[in-house]
């Protein structure tokens, strides 16, 4: 069965925008839990323009399940990242005007920096995940410098306005499954998944897990994020 992560960073995102301390991502996280998430995503930016150090220590603490910790190669993020210790790190690109990251890491550009990073993380005991594009040589080289699992950024085939190019995009991040595998590489997938178009994507044989944030905590302002997470879950086979 495909997993589901559930990113809580839009929670905090509502907090901040008032600068007091609701709504509590914490209380959002033990929420989708009980809804059937598998895993609780957030993503510590360098802004910390929602999630903040407090709520990665807190989740950590609390939740009953895994976190997911995003991160960019921000040298006080990764300190941070190591002595909190989450069960698993995903490297992200990231840019400070961006609304939300826009593609995948340049694991190509960025190997040096990112070998010794992951054998740190790896021997601290946190798992290591590279978020790429359906790129075959960035899941090569995502492969030789020791990640673990790579997470496929699916945001230009659910951006897609055409059959032809949705088409086009699900090609790719299929093909990029196949290679990850035969690398032996686990495989995740997410960025701008929602309810109409996840089906597809979830059901990809060599999908270990769909992290999945704005739809989610978005449909919860309408119906709950217990009943939003357990909706999400209905879909994933």
């Amino acid at each position: 069965m495909v997993k589901l992560g559930v990113n809580v960073d839009h929670v905090a995102t509502v907090r901040e925008a008032r600068g007091i301390s609701e709504p509590d991502p914490v209380t959002a996280a033990l929420l989708a839990e009980l809804g059937g998430a598998d895993g609780i995503t957030v993503h510590l930016r360098e802004d910390r323009r929602h999630i903040q150090e407090r709520d990665v220590r807190a989740i950590k603490e609390t939740i009953k399940t895994r976190l997911n910790l995003e991160l960019a190669l921000a040298p006080e993020i990764l300190t941070f990242a190591l002595k909190v210790k989450p069960h698993a790190a995903t490297f992200v690109p990231e840019k400070r005007e961006e609304l939300t990251t826009e593609g995948g890491l340049d694991v190509i550009s960025h190997r040096k920096k990112l070998e010794p990073v992951i054998k740190e993380f790896q021997d601290n005991g946190i798992v290591v995940s590279l978020f790429i594009d359906p790129d075959p040589d960035q899941i090569a080289m995502a492969a030789e410098i020791g990640a673990e699992y790579i997470e496929i950024h699916t945001g230009r085939y659910c951006d897609a306005t055409t059959p032809a190019e949705t088409n086009h995009e699900f090609a790719l991040i299929d093909q990029a499954c196949i290679t990850a595998t035969n690398f032996g590489l686990k495989v995740n997938a997410g960025h701008g998944l929602n309810y109409r178009n996840v089906r597809e994507i979830a059901s990809l044989p060599d999908i270990k897990e769909l992290n999945i944030g704005h739809s989610i905590i978005g449909h919860s302002i309408f119906v709950g994020i217990e009943r939003a997470v357990r909706e999400m879950k209905a879909l994933l086979p």
